[in-house]
């Protein structure tokens, strides 16, 4: 389907061929996983061009496609495919080409045309296969916060316990974390990316896990915030704004709404309760093999949320010099609302 989709655009923006640079993308369409190589794809072909490291990794992987050894730079032997095709029309991804890359590719007997986001929308809709990735990817995450909600201890720095959520994950079958994890105890709360300090965790403190793990190439991100002994009111109370705000966007959203309406459900509701100016990102994101990919839900996006797309739902509330909180579930779209990925409790949990 993810090429039927593709050659569709192909055929519609009047493309011959398109060449892809993007790891992210060249692994969605190849299954290909080595760091060096790029794809030429036409109506009719499928090639992978790569080195003489990668050709028996790429021939187990890239079934489907005609392995290509570059001998030499791969701009170089891109180009040569290209002049050999007689391809005329040619596209790439505008956003990740170089100037020197361009150069080379841009001649007198080629037309090149941007594909930029053409195969980010085609990765928007998960297959089967993906969607049990991220649900493994999910379960480790869980798995990680019940076993720290256990483990962590006031004396201990947020970096100790960053290095035990890393090797914990890695023990249940990570490759490792998905993103740099953050650990923000008391008022780095407040820091809405907060990664793990020196700081020592103190008897009182709220403390911020945003993590996840990468599994096969898939991710999971998730968000709790607990605390270490009684915290202080004001941050207990905020606590159950953001998990109001949350909930509701658990229940309300469906397919069919943009990322705006989406992200308004939540955001209305940390609004109506004076801390509007303190939630200062996006309600969420689109995950798979990028932590950080479509669609997005923001005030900005008028994406449409379809069946399969997998998405974040992360409110948060930030007060400079008192901490913060966020909440943060994996989600699946269904045709009847969301389905959770992360299951790990949401009660405020007084350690």
């Amino acid at each position: 389907m993810k090429f039927t989709n593709l050659r569709k655009v192909m055929e519609q923006k009047g493309l011959d061929a398109i060449v892809v640079l993007s790891p992210y993308n060249r692994r969605y369409l190849s299954g290909f996983t080595g760091t060096s190589g790029s794809l030429l794809i036409t109506q009719d072909t499928k090639q992978l061009i790569t080195d003489f490291r990668y050709i028996q990794q790429a021939n187990s992987q890239a079934e489907d496609f005609e392995i290509i050894n570059q001998n030499g730079p791969m701009i170089n032997k891109i180009n040569e495919l290209i002049q050999h095709g007689n391809y005329k029309n040619v596209g790439v991804e505008a956003d990740l080409i170089t100037y020197n890359e361009y150069q080379a590719l841009n001649t007198d007997e080629v037309q090149l045309s941007s594909i930029e986001g053409v195969i980010e929308t085609i990765r928007m809709i998960k297959d089967d296969f993906e969607i049990k990735q991220i649900q493994k990817a999910a379960d480790i995450v869980d798995e990680t916060y019940e076993h720290i909600l256990k483990w962590v201890k006031p004396g201990m720095t947020e970096n100790e316990v960053n290095n035990e959520m890393e090797m914990f994950m890695r023990s249940k079958g990570a490759t490792c974390s998905s993103f740099d994890t953050i650990v923000a105890s008391g008022h780095r709360g407040a820091l809405p990316h907060g990664v793990a300090s020196n700081k020592v965790i103190e008897e009182g403190d709220m403390i911020t896990l945003d993590f996840g793990a990468l599994y096969e190439g898939y991710v999971s991100d998730i968000t709790r915030t607990f605390a270490i002994g009684e915290p202080k009111e004001e941050m207990k109370k905020i606590y159950n704004i953001v998990l109001e705000s949350q909930l509701a966007a658990l229940e309300q959203i469906k397919p069919g709404m943009t990322g705006k309406e989406a992200d308004s459900i939540a955001r209305d509701i940390i609004s109506s309760y004076g801390y509007g100016e303190q939630f200062g990102h996006s309600l969420g994101h689109g995950i798979g093999l990028e932590v950080h990919e479509g669609p997005a839900l923001s005030q900005k996006s008028d994406i449409v949320l379809e069946e399969n797309m997998c998405v974040t739902l992360e409110p948060g509330i930030y007060v400079e010099g008192l901490g913060g909180v966020r909440i943060e579930d994996d989600v699946l779209v269904t045709k009847n609302g969301l389905q959770r990925f992360t299951k790990s409790t949401k009660d405020l949990i007084i350690l």
